[in-house]
């Protein structure tokens, strides 16, 4: 795989807990950055497709409770 430097501005208080994970994990930093780019690049919107197992099949006539409450949970990085 292929890789691009960049560059990126974040807080200091921000750097310093990512630099306590890498040290704690024995990682680079850019090792957890990219861990969190990429979390953040799976819960996007166009991963939806696929992403509800309901179970029933009623799921088109509730899609929008469905995604309200898909989006309500915790999605913390």
């Amino acid at each position: 795989m292929a890789m691009a430097r960049t560059t990126i501005v974040a807080d200091d208080a921000l750097l310093d807990r990512l630099r306590a994970i890498a040290a704690a994990e024995q990682k680079s930093l850019g090792a957890v950055i990219r861990e969190g780019l990429e979390l953040r690049a799976q819960r996007s919107r166009a991963t939806w497709v696929g992403a509800f197992a309901s179970g029933t099949s009623d799921t088109s006539e509730r899609v929008d409770e469905i995604i309200h409450d898909w989006l309500s949970r915790d999605r913390a990085l």
